[in-house]
């Protein structure tokens, strides 16, 4: 029987059916850029009304809904996403891999994220967004006290919840059985071992956020009682089940960052990895702990002095790990011959970056310190100065080392430093003095403040800060922009001298990303070869037709599904719906398992791309 060989679609179709990795990258990273300038737009309107003493910009109303949405979007459909993004497309590269484990899977989490998102973004157009913050502590989050809103939090999050899940349990079956041959795990990449190590953080974490909303859900929608003091429920139940999954969330974001960074460092540096063996064990060390640490979120709650001093001792020992992986990124740094591309720069600025908001950390460890801190703007200043800090300066590092490895071209140079350095410069003039408004005393999450000469001015510099960041995402589109249609087109896989093996290959990466499955024979196996082989990579296995998975449209059809789904289920609290909710919970369910349906009896074994075609590819390639 002659095997099969795919269809020529449109490209839209195309798009729209892919389960193809890469491409699921790139949408990964479309979306998540989307939800970043959204909740972007978002803190930038909550700085200009908190430019001024006695501001009317916004209303209280309209800032406790921007404020809930800002912090929902940039942590779960905009951060998430876009480290999604570079996740889905290096790791299988970095293993050598030719797709994830379960590709059609991969295209399912995508789109019941993209879903997800879409329906916590609607609830602005029924009567406004959840104002309940975006931790939605009970009973601010319950039906008495939060409106209609807070259903599309509950709902949304839960459908992309299930979306992160998925991707979360894909990517360890993934690392763990789809290595090339001589890939122990001992010589996987930082970026790949903090990616299985974050997969495992979300199977564990995220379940419980998945209950306590399943729970909160049945408070709001169906009358329980769970979260309502009244009716004899607990609150405080609430802080415990979402902080399991918060604190956890938080390395779930950082622990990429930090394999990210792990991989720019060493590659500008020309130097291997210092310490790589510690790396990985810190990494591991920093996972355990993050599940040990949540309460101290709850310090001022009266857990007692015994339950605050624990949680206060292991959140102090994450430092430890911690601070092995700064001083292994300073000694690879030290002796390098180093490049400061934009790439380098964001990555050795997380460095001193991220130090700064460890040790805010370890103050608010403290739990009698962090009774004066706890509802102050110190603790906003601690947050994003690893989020952003951290995170974003990681995210923005691996956007222009990778750029020409997804894209085939570079971002511009002189662009990308004007870039970074209204960044960087926004990024400390913003949230340095909220540590600053913290100490004087000023609480968060209030939208206005009598006029005082210290809270006023410093308002008045974070406001400052946040132009410049507005400044520094304008210049990076207009980066993207210049560089698609003017950009330094690369000839060469492998644009940096680097040492991965995703640069042994060419860019931007064929459909079938290895002609031939490589022989790993060392950490940092591209490295070995340009230096002790032949300068290309030892084939484990002969050229022969090459094995594809097919594209489907069932993916995005049950995130459609879910998302009608929920929506029906939003539909039973309003006021006079337009369609009775159970004809749309039927609508939601039928197209949801009506695609399950067919995704279980249709046998599709694939196609192949013949070898004559591979060789022509790679034929062009090498010409």
């Amino acid at each position: 029987m002659e095997p099969k060989t795919k269809k020529e679609k449109s490209v839209l179709w195309d798009w729209l059916t892919t389960v193809d990795h890469k491409k699921i990258a790139i949408l990964y990273l479309i979306a998540g850029t989307i939800f970043f300038i959204k909740a972007g737009i978002m803190a930038l309107f909550m700085r200009i009304q908190l430019m001024y003493p006695d501001n009317t910009f916004l209303t209280g109303q309209t800032y406790n809904e921007l404020l809930t949405m800002h912090g929902t979007i940039m942590l779960f459909l905009a951060i998430a996403p876009l480290l999604f993004a570079f996740m889905n497309y290096i790791i299988p590269l970095q293993i050598g891999a030719r797709d994830v484990a379960f590709p059609f899977l991969n295209a399912l989490a995508f789109w019941i994220f993209f879903f997800g998102g879409l329906l916590l973004s609607i609830s602005w157009f029924f009567g406004g967004g959840p104002d309940s913050g975006w931790t939605a502590y009970a009973p601010l989050s319950t039906a008495e006290y939060g409106p209609m809103g807070m259903d599309f939090y509950v709902l949304g999050l839960q459908v992309s919840g299930i979306g992160t899940l998925v991707s979360g349990i894909n990517f360890i079956v993934t690392i763990i059985n789809m290595r090339a041959p001589g890939m122990t795990m001992m010589r996987m990449t930082l970026f790949c071992w903090t990616t299985l190590i974050t997969s495992i953080l979300i199977v564990f974490a995220f379940t419980p956020l998945a209950a306590g909303l399943a729970l909160l859900m049945l408070d709001r929608l169906f009358g329980g009682q769970f979260f309502i003091p009244d009716a004899g429920g607990n609150p405080i139940i609430w802080q415990h089940i979402f902080w399991v999954f918060g604190h956890p969330e938080v390395y779930i974001l950082v622990l990429p960052a930090f394999g990210i960074i792990s991989e720019v460092i060493p590659a500008f540096s020309k130097k291997r990895l210092f310490g790589y063996t510690a790396m990985v064990f810190a990494t591991l060390v920093i996972a355990f702990l993050g599940f040990m640490v949540w309460a101290h979120h709850m310090f001022t709650v009266g857990l007692g002095p015994i339950s605050n001093s624990v949680f206060a001792l292991s959140s102090m020992a994450i430092a430890i790990p911690t601070g092995i992986k700064i001083f292994n990124w300073v000694f690879t740094m030290w002796g390098g011959k180093i490049t400061f591309s934009t790439a380098m720069l964001c990555a050795s600025s997380f460095v001193p970056t991220f130090v700064l908001g460890g040790v805010t950390g370890v103050m608010v460890a403290m739990a009698p310190v962090d009774k004066l801190y706890h509802d102050t703007y110190f603790v906003v200043a601690h947050f994003h100065y690893i989020i952003i800090g951290g995170i974003v300066l990681g995210l923005l590092a691996a956007l222009y080392y990778w750029y020409p490895k997804m894209f085939g071209h570079k971002l511009n140079e002189t662009l990308g430093i004007w870039m970074f350095w209204s960044m960087y410069i926004g990024f400390h003039l913003t949230f340095f003095v909220q540590h600053i408004l913290g100490i004087i005393g000023m609480p968060r999450r209030h939208f206005t403040y009598m006029e005082d000469g210290a809270i006023e001015n410093y308002n008045f510099i974070s406001t400052m800060g946040t132009f410049l960041m507005t400044i520094a995402i304008i210049v990076l589109v207009v980066n993207i922009v210049y560089s698609a249609f003017k950009g330094e087109r690369i000839t060469t896989g492998d644009p940096w001298d680097a040492r991965t093996l995703e640069w042994s290959i060419p860019s931007p990466v064929p459909e079938y990303n290895f002609a031939q499955v490589p022989q790993v024979r060392a950490l940092d196996p591209w490295f070995y070869e340009k230096v002790h082989g032949e300068g290309k990579m030892k084939p484990a296995t002969t050229l022969d037709d090459i094995h594809m998975p097919s594209p489907s449209i069932l993916p995005l059809l049950i995130g459609f599904g879910l998302f009608w789904w929920g929506f029906g289920m939003i539909m039973l609290v309003m006021e006079n719906p337009w369609v009775p909710p159970i004809i749309v919970i039927g609508i939601g369910a039928a197209i949801t398992f009506g695609a399950m349906l067919v995704r279980s009896v249709k046998e599709d074994h694939g196609w192949h791309i013949p070898v004559e075609r591979v060789k022509e590819i790679e034929d062009n390639v090498r010409s």
